[in-house]
């Protein structure tokens, strides 16, 4: 986790971003991205595409869950499996 930098760059903000967005920084650093992102038109523009992306995920709601494969299946994905790794 960052330690209360200033993120000047854009590479410090993208390495903190997800922690950010989740609230798990401290606040001193969060103003800090604030105002990196406030005079940056391209981490402006990079937030807000990843807080659409991650609205749009959470829309989604989960995956259907799929029923079982059958063994008949799961022992031919097995087989290829071996298959594939013995040839490397």
């Amino acid at each position: 986790m960052q330690n209360s930098t200033s993120y000047s760059n854009c590479k410090d903000l993208f390495a903190a971003l997800s922690q950010y967005l989740d609230a798990e920084l401290p606040p001193t650093d969060c103003a800090a991205i604030e105002k990196h992102i406030a005079d940056c038109p391209p981490c402006i523009e990079f937030v807000d595409s990843l807080k659409k992306t991650v609205r749009l995920c959470k829309d989604c709601g989960p995956a259907p869950e799929l029923p079982p494969i059958s063994e008949e299946v799961r022992t031919k994905l097995l087989d290829a499996y071996q298959h594939s790794i013995q040839r490397k």
